[in-house]
C-alpha cells in the first residue's frame, strides 16, 4: 500500500518533512529553515542557523555539553516522496536524514536535562568537503558526540577510513610517434601501475578492508598544445587509521618521478574510536534494552566523525538507522520501524549517559 506524504503518522513528522525538502549540496537552505521552526515546535530551548548555514538546536541551559552532528545535505538526484508498507522512500532517508530526524525526535523526548545542553546540528556540505563540520568543530570540545550516519538501529560505528582526491599529471616534450621514449600517458600509466604496488606492499597481511591502503583511478585525461603533452590521472584513495595523508603524499611523490602533484580539496585522516567509554556503554546497554543485540562496525567510507572526533578528542561514534549500502542510490529508503526503534535507543542512551547511576 502507498500513500502521499501529506497523509502519514504525526510521529513521523520530523523525518518526513526533512526527506520532502530536498537539498543536494550547496542547497540546503530551505531544508535548514524547515528543521530550526521544527526544533521550535518541538519544544528547544533555542533553535537558529549558523554563520555557516548549519542548522542548530540546543536542548537545555546546563554547563556540560553533548553533540549530536547529523548532516543535512544529500547527494544529487531526486527521488519521489512516498511512503509504502511502512517504508519512506525518498532522497536522505537513508543518508542522513533519517539519523538526524532521529536525533532531534529523541532528544525532544528526552527534554531538557540539569547540568547538561544537548546540541542537535544540521550539518551543510557533508557531501562536498564537509564546511558545516569544519565550521563546528572550532567549537571547545564537548562531553561526547554521536554523528549521525546509517549503521542499523542495533550497531554502533566506531571508524571510518580517512580519504584524498589527487590529481598527478605528467609533461613531455612533443616528439614524433616513432621516436624512443614513453608517451606522457604512458608515463601516466606507469605512476598508476607503481602506486597499486606500492598499496599492495602496504596491505601485506592486512585482511580487514578498514586496515588496508585502497587507490582508486577516477579519472584520466590527456592532451597536446603542439609542443608539449600531458596526462592526469585523478587519484582517490581511502586510508587507514595508521597512514595519515602525509604519508600518501610522501608516498606519491617519490612514485610519481617528477609529475605534478595537485591535492584537491581537503585530505581526511581516518578515525577509529574506543570500544570501552561511557557513550559506547551507553549505548550498547540502550540497544539492549531495545530489544536488539548490539555490534560494533567499521565502515570504509568517510564521514564527519573524522572532522570532529580527533579534533574534540572526547567519546564519539556513529550511530544512525538505515542501511549503508543504499547510500547514495535510487532505492533509498528507510523502514519506519527501525527509524522507530533507532529513536528509542538514542532516547534510551540519553537518559543512562545524563543520568549515570550514583556510586
Amino acid at each position: 500500500m502507498s500513500s502521499s506524504p501529506t497523509d502519514y503518522p504525526p510521529e513521523f513528522e520530523t523525518l518526513i518533512g526533512l526527506v520532502r525538502h530536498h537539498s543536494p549540496t550547496g542547497r540546503e537552505g530551505e531544508a535548514v529553515s524547515w528543521l530550526v521552526r521544527r526544533m521550535a515546535e518541538l519544544g528547544f530551548t533555542k533553535s537558529s542557523v549558523d554563520e555557516v548555514g548549519n542548522a542548530f538546536g540546543v536542548m537545555g541551559e546546563g554547563e556540560r555539553r553533548g553533540v549530536l552532528l547529523g548532516h543535512i545535505d544529500t547527494v544529487p538526484g531526486e527521488i519521489p516522496v512516498r511512503l509504502e508498507d511502512g517504508t519512506l522512500h525518498g532522497r536522505g532517508t537513508v543518508d542522513a536524514k533519517g539519523p538526524l530526524a532521529a536525533f532531534v525526535d529523541a532528544v525532544a523526548r528526552v527534554g531538557p536535562v540539569p547540568g547538561w545542553q544537548l546540541i542537535v546540528v544540521g550539518a551543510v556540505g557533508e557531501e562536498g568537503d564537509s564546511e558545516g563540520a569544519r565550521h563546528i568543530a572550532e567549537w571547545a570540545p564537548p562531553e561526547f558526540v554521536i554523528v549521525g550516519e546509517p549503521s542499523r538501529w542495533d550497531r554502533v560505528t566506531l571508524g571510518y577510513k580517512g580519504s584524498a582526491e589527487t590529481d598527478i599529471t605528467v609533461r613531455r616534450p612533443m616528439q614524433h610517434s616513432a621516436a624512443p621514449g614513453d608517451t606522457a600517458p604512458e608515463a601516466a600509466l606507469s605512476v598508476w601501475k607503481a602506486v597499486t604496488a606500492w598499496s599492495a606492499t602496504v596491505n601485506e597481511g592486512r585482511e580487514r578492508v578498514f586496515d588496508r591502503l585502497v587507490p582508486s583511478l577516477r579519472g584520466w585525461s590527456s592532451g597536446d598544445d603542439g609542443f608539449e603533452a600531458w596526462a592526469t590521472l585523478r587519484l582517490g584513495v581511502r586510508f587507514p587509521p595508521d597512514l595519515p595523508p602525509e604519508a600518501w603524499y610522501a608516498g606519491l611523490k617519490q612514485l610519481a618521478n617528477g609529475a605534478q602533484i595537485v591535492p584537491l580539496g581537503h585530505a581526511t585522516p581516518a578515525y577509529r574510536g574506543e570500544k570501552n567509554s561511557p557513550l559506547t556503554r551507553a549505548f550498547l546497554n540502550a540497544i539492549r534494552a531495545t530489544g536488539g543485540t548490539p555490534a560494533y562496525v567499521f565502515k570504509t567510507g568517510t564521514a564527519d566523525l573524522n572532522i570532529v572526533g580527533p579534533r574534540w578528542g572526547c567519546p564519539a561514534v556513529g550511530y544512525g538507522p538505515g542501511d549503508s549500502a543504499l547510500d547514495h542510490t535510487p532505492e533509498e529508503r528507510l523502514s519506519l520501524e527501525e527509524f522507530t526503534r533507532a529513536v528509542r535507543v538514542l532516547e534510551q542512551m540519553m537518559r543512562i549517559a545524563l543520568n549515570p547511576p550514583a556510586t
